[in-house]
């Protein structure tokens, strides 16, 4: 099938259904996960449809739009546990990490669970949750930053960014909606962007977590731009021309 032909058809797809998933498209067109990756990538030059996280959408439809914990959790899983298991590479018992909300910086949580001595602070009900099991870590000690909760289970708002403001820590993982090298790091709720431009000004290592499908994504707020990442951690299909864009401006890419 000629690349046109199946640019036309994914076209069709999200303006008969308003979006299209990159999974779905894949099993109906018999192509790989990065061509159709490329494709959309093409229909996004033309200004035909928007790039969000595990597929596509059209023009001006999500900007502001939040999926749930659930739904967010089903998305390029086999990925964010690689991505954790490399990022939990980067912490040392004893220390004190702050974890973000999300998806994948959950699976880092669970690849911590052994981890002695650990102070994590958090805004996320899941990680609270998970570290606060009788299984949790000997001697570690979780901080919850209160406020309000959003639809991925974070808490945000004045509250948490108030107390935020009053703590310092070694290293703070966080994810992303979108990454891209001139807008930064996303997201589609402008609380959670602010929350988290409170835990990158308390941390001395920023490590973002962000699968291959966050490149070239732009949500309604930005938080960060690409200059404050210390180590950005992805997967091996992260691609050669985002690796590129990135060298020197982020610290380190470990994929």
């Amino acid at each position: 099938m000629l690349a046109r032909h199946r640019q036309s058809l994914i076209l069709q797809a999200v303006r008969n259904d308003g979006s299209a998933r990159v999974s779905d498209l894949t099993q109906q067109l018999g192509v790989s996960d990065m061509t159709i990756r490329r494709d959309l990538e093409v229909l996004a030059k033309d200004g035909l449809v928007e790039k969000v996280h595990g597929g596509a959408v059209l023009p001006g439809s999500h900007a502001g739009h939040e999926p749930g914990f659930e739904d967010k959790l089903v998305l390029e899983r086999p990925e964010k546990n690689t991505i954790a298991r490399a990022a939990a590479a980067l912490v040392r018992p004893n220390t004190a990490v702050a974890i973000a909300s999300g998806t994948t910086t959950f699976a880092l949580a669970q690849c911590l669970i052994d981890t002695p001595g650990l102070t994590i602070v958090t805004n996320s009900l899941r990680v609270a949750g998970l570290f606060g099991a009788p299984r949790g870590p000997e001697g570690s000690t979780v901080v919850l930053t209160g406020g309000m909760r959003t639809a991925s289970d974070a808490l945000v708002g004045p509250v948490a960014d108030l107390t935020i403001g009053s703590l310092h820590f070694d290293t703070l993982f966080l994810g992303c909606t979108g990454l891209d090298p001139e807008v930064g790091l996303s997201t589609p709720n402008l609380a959670e962007a602010e929350t988290n431009r409170a835990l990158i000004n308390r941390a001395r290592r920023v490590v973002v977590l962000a699968d291959h499908s966050k490149w070239g994504v732009v949500s309604l707020a930005s938080f960060a731009p690409v200059e404050k990442i210390s180590v950005l951690v992805t997967d091996a299909l992260f691609p050669a021309e985002g690796r590129a864009a990135l060298t020197g401006r982020v610290g380190e890419i470990i994929s």
